[in-house]
């Protein structure tokens, strides 16, 4: 396995599926959903392997895949240099993965593993939906692997069009609206990425190579060509303004500018207050399985992309915006969860309150030391799984009554116990109670900012107060209570439903009872980038 391109096989793989479901006929729908779950495996056996064989204790990435992709020739002349035998622009299509990126590799094939088992709820346009589901994955896959700046934007835009379908297709009655509103902001933050990117690449992407033939210049995405630039070689061509030619270089006011960018296009995705409307429209209108992925994923890609390119590439910056983005993270808590606490609408209370815990996750970042960051990474996958949870719960409870309203509904312990049990679990981790994922990365991620900024967590730890209240009344109310109309009918889980379920609820109790299967390879990692930050935004400790 050491010489088999593992992390292309898990990025492509559901590509192998929708070459399969292409070739199947429209109506055999059982055929065409039992391809897909079969497909999903496929990474999830490869990312779990991928965790296994992972080394903690070696610095940087692993498993690197690297191959040249595309090559553009520029016009050498221009630079007036005789010697100079090749002037390109070249992009590479490589992939790896590190102590940040691998917990949320397993937690995508793994998430979408469940959501195909949870599309069971699709009535229509079977292969359609299969096909978009499989791409949609892939382009998940590939956004956290992705070295390279260029082939990173191609797998994050991958995302974006089958989730535009997904929602507008397969979704509630409101659903082309709420497709629009997505593909509109998320097109917009994907513009903003791409100038910042583009500008990236013409300056700090420059690499001068000496051959036997004479020298080679090169424009590259490649990541640690750009980190080389910015930090460890600090008189190479593009980092300085008095050389003879160099049209560009990354002045102070423009990493300014380009750090600026990249917190809003993935603020954007996060989503930060008040960039937030247009996910309160996709989970409210999408269907459960497609809403599973979007909360337990794509909010996901926001942060890591911020933590990525935001924070590692301009960490003086970021340092210095240390107290907004706390003070954005407290905004997301408190604003998410007293919105949560007054609506009636069940998934509107879980919309809200996933805006409430990514500002948990921005706390975590604006901590900037390692046990803070190491609660942001860690909120991320456990937020991952209770979302998916939650939204898989909602699916079976609107199959079932044709309504997600908590003043519609109650009484449900009776008839469906085990859905009513499933609940009661994803709530109360929800809420953070110990042994649980939820305790673990709320209590890493307040625990590294009151380090530095007691009084901001202190106004930050009031939203798990009211986690606990809006949590517990929407939980309690679907459950207990008199029985709603047409409650007692009710049929528990099936064996489809049952199997996603339980996985998930294994998932969150392990990550609460036994934190290291996570935090070890999460730990060196989270280690490493902090000492980076500390050493090249100059703070103490």
């Amino acid at each position: 396995m050491d010489n088999v391109p593992i992390l292309s096989l898990i990025a492509l793989s559901p590509l192998l599926g929708v070459l399969i479901i292409l070739c199947l006929p429209a109506a055999r729908g059982n055929w065409i959903r039992t391809t897909a779950v079969a497909v999903t495996l496929i990474p999830l056996a490869l990312s779990a392997w991928l965790y296994y064989r992972f080394t903690e204790q070696l610095p940087g990435s692993q498993f690197t895949e690297q191959l040249p992709w595309i090559t553009i020739p520029l016009n050498k002349e221009t630079l007036g240099q005789g010697q100079v035998t090749s002037f390109f622009i070249q992009f590479q299509y490589k992939l790896a993965v590190d102590g940040l990126s691998l917990p949320l590799v397993f937690l995508t094939a793994l998430v979408a593993t469940m959501a195909a088992l949870a599309s069971v709820y699709i009535k229509k346009r079977w292969k359609t939906y299969y096909l978009l589901f499989l791409l949609l994955e892939t382009g998940m896959l590939g956004v956290f692997m992705a070295q390279d700046l260029f082939l990173f934007f191609v797998f994050f835009e991958v995302t974006l069009i089958p989730m535009f379908f997904l929602v507008g297709i397969w979704g509630y009655m409101e659903r082309e609206r709420a497709a629009s509103k997505f593909l509109i902001y998320n097109g917009l933050g994907s513009a903003i990425m791409l100038i910042a990117f583009l500008i990236l690449v013409s300056t700090a992407g420059f690499s001068e190579t000496q051959g036997q033939n004479g020298i080679s210049l090169m424009y590259t995405g490649d990541l640690n060509v750009i980190i080389d630039n910015l930090f460890h070689n600090p008189q190479s061509y593009v980092s300085r303004g008095d050389l003879e030619g160099n049209f560009f270089f990354l002045s102070g006011t423009l990493q300014w500018a380009l750090f600026i960018m990249l917190l809003v296009a993935f603020g954007i995705k996060l989503p930060i207050f008040p960039f937030h409307t247009w996910m309160l429209k996709v989970h409210t209108e999408a269907p459960p399985s497609i809403v599973m992925i979007h909360s337990g994923i794509l909010l996901k890609m926001g942060a890591y992309g911020l933590i990525r390119f935001g924070i590692l590439l301009f960490p003086q910056q970021a340092v210095a915006w240390s107290t907004v983005l706390a003070l954005l993270g407290v905004v997301n808590i408190l604003y998410g969860a007293v919105l949560a606490f007054v609506q009636r609408e069940f998934r509107l209370v879980l919309a809200y309150s996933s805006i409430s815990h990514m500002g948990i996750v921005l706390l975590g970042i604006a901590a900037f030391n390692t046990v803070g960051l190491e609660g942001a990474v860690f909120q991320l996958v456990s937020h991952g799984l209770i979302s998916a949870l939650m939204f898989l719960l909602v699916g079976a409870i609107y199959e079932r009554t044709q309504t997600t309203r908590v003043d519609e509904l109650g009484g449900m312990a009776k008839s469906v116990p085990f859905i009513s049990g499933m609940l009661l679990v994803a709530g109360m981790a929800s809420l953070g109670l110990p042994g649980l994922s939820g305790f673990v990365s709320e209590f890493l991620a307040f625990l590294g900012l009151f380090e530095t900024k007691p009084i901001v967590t202190a106004a930050g730890a009031l939203g798990i107060i009211l986690a606990a209240v809006y949590v517990l009344r929407g939980v309690l109310s679907i459950t207990y209570g008199p029985p709603a109309k047409g409650i007692k009918e009710m049929r528990d889980a099936r064996l489809v439903e049952a199997i996603p379920m339980i996985a998930l609820v294994a998932f969150i109790v392990v990550l609460g009872i036994y934190p290291a299967v996570l935090s070890e390879s999460l730990h060196h990692t989270v280690s490493g980038f902090d000492q980076f930050i500390r050493s090249f935004a100059k703070i103490g400790g």
